[in-house]
């Protein structure tokens, strides 16, 4: 089910994930008029369960997400299908324009429009993504404890997630595929794990009975695997806010691509906020979501604040009579 966009809100949140639903949370409950619109298209979408949520361990994340938006919707807040194609400013509101035509303003924008994780173009790694191809420890680590796991080289974080899966299983391949070989410290440091490193470009993954069995070399060789981690470049959807000079710019860590805002959720637009994996690349489902309520509540204290000043102008000129 889909809320109609209305004209106008004090507040539109781009994304439905964990942080803007979160945040259209706080912000119905502060009685701001909202909407969150939602694309459609969240990231762990793919998942069996949730894991590391407090009280919400395992949950499917669509059911997440449908308890979400029921919980926006329970105060006043719309939840909105749609995509966002751009956003422009008015004076002192903005035009929130979607793909399909439709369009609304607001007086204060919440971008949680989250990341496309980039995955290198080795056959039969994107079909297998979520499932026995995956990349956050935390995220899957318990559920693939003790299987045969090899972790592609990719990036600067290749090695140190090989360190990290070498705590949930004791058979750990490092492949290090077209990247850049170990450092002398760092093959130390796999060696004394117990970490095996397998030179070589990887051709393809290697599949049967619709699971992962392998890692097939560009020699020919195979090694045989059931899960492997892969870490990706993330990139924040964040191009509809272009025409706002707003623009995504590269990580510290060279993990992707990122939107700058401040520990609140503040960018450097006036009137733009961000909260979730758009502006923090590694927050799980429980970080995105307090994000949310961060920026949510700090948005309506910049709303009281304007509120507030002018009343004491309309009061002053009251008075003043």
């Amino acid at each position: 089910m889909s809320d109609e966009l209305n004209s106008g809100y004090d507040v539109v949140v781009v994304g439905g994930g964990a942080a803007g639903l979160n945040a259209g949370l706080m912000l119905g409950r502060a009685r701001r008029s909202v909407a969150v619109i939602d694309a459609g298209r969240p990231r762990n979408a793919p998942a069996d369960g949730v894991h590391g949520l407090f009280a919400r361990e395992g949950v499917p994340p669509a059911e997440l997400l449908a308890r979400g938006r029921a919980e926006v919707r329970q105060y006043g807040g719309a939840v909105v299908s749609g995509e966002v194609s751009g956003i422009v400013r008015d004076g002192a509101e903005f035009v929130v324009t979607l793909a399909d035509g439709r369009a609304t303003r607001a007086r204060r924008l919440l971008v949680t429009s989250g990341l496309v994780d980039e995955l290198p173009p080795i056959p039969g790694l994107r079909e297998r993504w979520g499932r026995d191809v995956i990349h956050c420890p935390y995220c899957h680590g318990w559920e693939v404890r003790d299987q045969p796991i090899g972790v592609l080289g990719r990036g600067p974080m290749g090695i140190h997630l090989a360190l990290l899966f070498r705590q949930w299983s004791d058979d750990v391949v490092y492949f290090a595929h077209t990247n850049t070989p170990p450092t002398a410290e760092e093959a130390e440091q796999l060696a004394a794990r117990g970490v095996r490193v397998v030179d070589g470009e990887i051709a393809a993954v290697e599949v049967a009975d619709d699971r992962i069995t392998g890692v097939r070399l560009a020699d020919g060789s195979l090694v045989r695997r059931t899960v492997l981690a892969a870490p990706t470049r993330m990139v924040a959807r964040a191009g509809f806010l272009a025409d706002l000079g707003l623009r995504p710019t590269e990580h510290p860590s060279g993990m992707g691509e990122y939107l700058v805002a401040d520990q609140f959720g503040r960018t450097e637009v006036a009137g733009v906020w961000a909260a979730g994996n758009v502006t923090d690349l590694a927050a799980q489902v429980g970080a995105a979501a307090a994000a949310g309520a961060m920026a949510g509540a700090q948005i309506n204290a910049d709303l009281v604040t304007e509120e507030t000043r002018r009343a004491v102008e309309e009061h002053r000129a009251l008075t003043a009579l």
